[in-house]
């Protein structure tokens, strides 16, 4: 590990101090589609952990270049759309699309500056592959995949993609295992009922966060 990553960490633990409540509060606002909502602290506590988890995996996994950027972007965006599909089963739009707009420019000055074309490319097309498949099975199914599941696995497919195509197969499979066994817990637990509706977009989140934490490992 070279010495810039530890303070990369560094940085990003005590930027996700700040950053972490005030994504909570966005979130709740989202949810309640009210600017003066405010989160609890238990969800100020949670944002601020997670966020923390993904700003130090993104500058752990790619540190000091332009795509770990993107990780980072889509470390917060991941934490708003997780604590809002949670509460109201909604994946706003004004967090998705800003996303992929962001991650996707920051990977095309990542292939400027550092030639990764291929791995632009590859994303590109990854993302577009996996939004024509899950469309399709949204026009399929419309009770089982939103519009917005829909536009996260766009997301999800660009980042992953970057990285290769089985880390994205990877990443995939492991957010529907996720959701598989977070949906039998709810029902065992009798919390939920086998048509209660389940939020797909945290396990989606789950499973990619999963397969780059994996990804990084290897790295090290």
């Amino acid at each position: 590990m070279d010495i810039a990553r530890p303070v990369l960490v560094g940085a990003a633990l005590i930027g996700s101090l700040a950053l972490g409540p005030w994504l909570a509060r966005t979130a709740a606002r989202l949810a309640a589609r009210d600017d003066r909502a405010t989160a609890p602290p238990a969800a100020l506590a949670l944002a601020t952990a997670l966020l923390a988890a993904g700003l130090a995996g993104a500058v752990l996994l790619g540190g000091l270049r332009p795509a770990t950027f993107a990780l980072a972007w889509g470390a917060g965006a991941a934490v708003v759309l997780a604590l809002v599909d949670l509460a109201v089963h909604r994946l706003p739009d004004r967090v998705v699309l800003p996303a992929l707009a962001v991650c996707t420019a920051a990977l095309l000055v990542d292939a400027v500056v550092l030639g990764t074309w291929t791995a632009l490319a590859r994303a590109v097309a990854a993302g577009a592959a996996v939004v024509v498949v899950s469309g399709g099975a949204r026009l399929l199914a419309p009770a089982a995949l939103g519009f917005g599941d829909v536009k996260l696995l766009g997301l999800i497919g660009l980042v992953l993609g970057w990285f290769g195509w089985g880390v994205l197969l990877a990443g995939i499979f492991l957010g529907l295992l996720t959701g598989a066994l977070a949906s039998v817990a709810l029902v065992a637990s009798g919390r939920a009922g086998w048509r209660s509706a389940v939020p797909f977009g945290p396990p989606l989140l789950v499973g990619a966060a999963l397969v780059l934490a994996l990804a990084g490992w290897a790295t090290f």
